[in-house]
């Protein structure tokens, strides 16, 4: 229902955490907002029908929630930082906080957080920019289209550098149909840079540790590249 892209759902995700939801249910989220939403949905039928486009929904969903579940089932709240984690310790005279002094706790809150994320914020989005500025449209075309029986893999692994929302792809997506790029293929690499964007990863850094991290970027890539090569598989009943 968010129409957040992946760097911008992060915040919300480390606020989630703070507050207390679990772990699962939070990496489900940052999964799931930057990849699908209703806007995309609207979108995406007018360009390449409801049938696709219903289909990259509720891969999209199922993904997200097998990603949380799994995530869930491992434990992995020790791999998020501390400063999170902590950031939901309430002391115990909180419910004689007047109102006044709630809003300046919360402000405190968020300064501190903010302080703690905001240069990672312009690493991230300076490294998207430059680098989505380097990659040309016709050079991914020339890379992907055909019928490579590596595209999936590798449109996955183009799209990660680059920096965009769901809207942001769709062009690009639309063009590498009319050049001939299997179906799946496009699907994996809208869903590469909407989910595993770079600068997405360097924010998400400061927020978990190495090995949460890298099971994330795992589940995610994995998702990704068995959906691209299943929609390869039976575009045809989509078609």
């Amino acid at each position: 229902m968010t129409p957040f892209c992946s760097c911008s759902s992060i915040p919300l995700f480390i606020g989630f955490t703070s507050a207390g939801l679990p772990l699962g249910v939070t990496f489900s989220f940052l999964i799931s907002s930057p990849m699908v939403d209703l806007g995309s949905l609207v979108l995406l039928m007018s360009i390449f029908g409801a049938k696709i486009a219903i289909a990259y929904v509720i891969i999209g969903l199922v993904i997200a929630v097998i990603g949380g579940t799994i995530i869930e089932k491992l434990h992995m709240e020790k791999y998020v930082e501390n400063f999170i984690m902590n950031a939901s310790a309430v002391d115990i005279n909180s419910p004689t906080l007047t109102r006044k002094e709630r809003v300046i706790y919360a402000k405190d809150q968020v300064v501190e957080t903010f302080k703690k994320v905001f240069p990672y914020i312009l690493i991230g989005v300076g490294i998207g920019a430059i680098i989505h500025n380097w990659i040309p449209e016709s050079w991914i075309e020339s890379v992907l289209g055909g019928d490579n029986p590596f595209g999936v893999i590798l449109a996955t692994i183009v799209g990660i550098p680059m920096y965009a929302d769901i809207f942001g792809t769709i062009p690009v997506a639309e063009a590498l149909l009319a050049k001939g790029a299997l179906l799946g293929t496009v699907l994996s690499f809208m869903m590469g840079v909407t989910t595993l964007s770079l600068p997405s990863i360097i924010m998400l850094k400061k927020a978990v540790k190495p090995q949460l991290l890298t099971l994330f970027i795992a589940i995610c890539t994995v998702g990704i590249i068995l959906v691209g090569y299943l929609f390869n598989i039976f575009s045809f009943l989509l078609i």
